[in-house]
């Protein structure tokens, strides 16, 4: 082992992850034995835990502690509630998809689709217990900075797991929101009068108006858990949808034509489309990219709290989904659409009920989505710090803001944080800082498929 190795392994294990108490927050933002100072005027640097591993083998210790090359992980200054954080994961997973369910069920067949969707709401389950237990609580690993989900691909697989990890979190949080973006520019001008496929200006300006005002603020929050309240509106509003849909799709007309309900249950069985079902109810459950976001956000994060989180909010979305998928199958059977609600005649009162229901929760569904997509950036390109702490920086000279952390003071000797009880915000172009910049970027990049296609 060469000195200077011995030297990484040594201030390895003279670091402190511990990052459960989050008035411990300002204090775990640098090594200890960092040896930057701000004596040139600068805040000090800020180092928080995010491991990079190249493993260095220790020929005493065969398990010593890899190198690290930390990154500037920005870690959440607020947490939220079981309830909170189960509303944003269901938030999470009844996006879009829901309305896909009924369609997954004409494919892959009424039985075999019922039996899917449970079969992928218990693996969502225990893949989402699966990573936040091993990362956070597994005794070989949880002494080990592993706070995201790249991390935890890069312990095993290095550099190439944790930008592969990347890769897909933005590829899933990007479609979904340019997804999203599509829904709101075809329900939303439609219940206003602007019927699909004509008055193309207008249906871009009210999808540049609505998205602009609601979805861009709400997505520039810096922590999950200050969407707990609107993704609760948004769960709500998923709940009244799937009412709209069981009440007013014409079940009994349907089946009866059909030969009755025996008949459809005898004939529905599983069908040569199987696996298309299969693909978009697990793509309608998946929400893995955002558990780390989510779980890091919870207050007193533990396994048995985490366990309530994925429990309650797979329970609920799977209930929701079958409810909507049933039912929406049942009343339109053969002629089920890939979105339910274009099977309802434009213009009724059910129709555009269910259109302004599912609206609502795009609104409030994108900025979970911005969330992972602005991550990822962030990772890739600032090596994870979302704050720009230290003050101004070359893109924005003039602009910081500054965040009031409580009372807490570091220890002059630990050069943490804690400077003059505030961290600086900036690092961003024009007004806006690096949080702010990148979020809208993100909006922009996806705004623009929404506005050709």
């Amino acid at each position: 082992m060469t000195t200077e190795e011995s030297d990484g392994a040594t201030k390895y294990h003279n670091m402190d992850f511990n990052y459960d108490n989050d008035d411990d927050y300002q204090q775990h933002q640098s090594p200890t034995n960092n040896n930057n100072s701000s004596s040139s005027g600068g805040a000090p640097t800020i180092r928080p835990a995010a491991l990079e591993t190249e493993a260095a083998t220790d020929n005493n210790n065969p398990r010593a502690a890899p190198t690290s090359k930390l990154s500037e992980l920005s870690l959440p200054k607020k947490k939220s509630s079981i309830l909170g954080a189960s509303s944003n994961l269901v938030n999470s997973i009844v996006g879009a998809g829901i309305i896909g369910i009924p369609y997954a069920l004409r494919m892959s067949g009424l039985w075999a689709g019922v039996l899917l969707l449970l079969l992928v709401a218990v693996l969502t389950d225990k893949s989402l217990r699966l990573l936040i237990e091993q990362a956070s609580f597994h005794p070989k690993l949880h002494h080990l900075p592993i706070h995201t989900f790249e991390d935890l691909a890069s312990y095993p697989y290095g550099k190439f797991g944790s930008a592969f990890v990347l890769f897909n979190m933005f590829i899933m949080a990007y479609g979904a929101m340019v997804a999203y973006l599509l829904i709101i520019k075809d329900t939303v001008p439609t219940v206003l009068g602007y019927q699909h496929g004509e008055n193309l200006l207008e249906r871009n300006l009210i999808l540049i108006i609505t998205s602009l005002f609601i979805m861009v603020p709400l997505s520039m929050q810096r922590d999950m858990a200050s969407l707990s309240c609107t993704s609760a509106i948004s769960v709500t509003a998923d709940m009244i949808l799937v009412v709209f849909v069981a009440v007013f799709s014409p079940v009994s007309e349907t089946v009866e034509e059909n030969g009755g309900f025996g008949s459809v249950l005898r004939n529905d069985g599983i069908n040569n489309t199987l696996f298309v079902g299969l693909g978009i109810l697990s793509t309608a459950m998946a929400c893995q990219h955002s558990a780390f976001i989510v779980a890091n956000s919870l207050e007193n994060k533990t396994a048995k709290r985490w366990s309530w989180v994925t429990k309650q909010s797979i329970g609920l979305s799977a209930v929701l989904c079958a409810i909507l998928g049933i039912s929406g199958y049942l009343g339109f059977l053969g002629e089920t659409q890939g979105d339910v609600l274009n099977n309802f005649p434009l213009g009724t009162v059910q129709a555009d009920g269910a259109r302004i229901l599912l609206a609502f929760t795009m609104f409030f569904t994108y900025p979970m989505e911005s969330f992972v997509a602005r991550h990822v950036l962030i990772m890739l390109i600032h090596n994870g710090d979302m704050d720009a702490r230290g003050g101004c920086t070359l893109e924005n000279e003039s602009r910081v803001e500054e965040e009031e952390l409580g009372d807490e003071v570091g220890d002059g000797d630990d050069l943490t944080v804690s400077t003059s009880r505030s961290i600086i915000e900036g690092g961003g172009l024009l007004c806006m800082n690096r949080r702010q910049t990148w979020t809208l970027l993100v909006y922009l990049s996806t705004l623009l498929p929404a506005l050709i296609f």
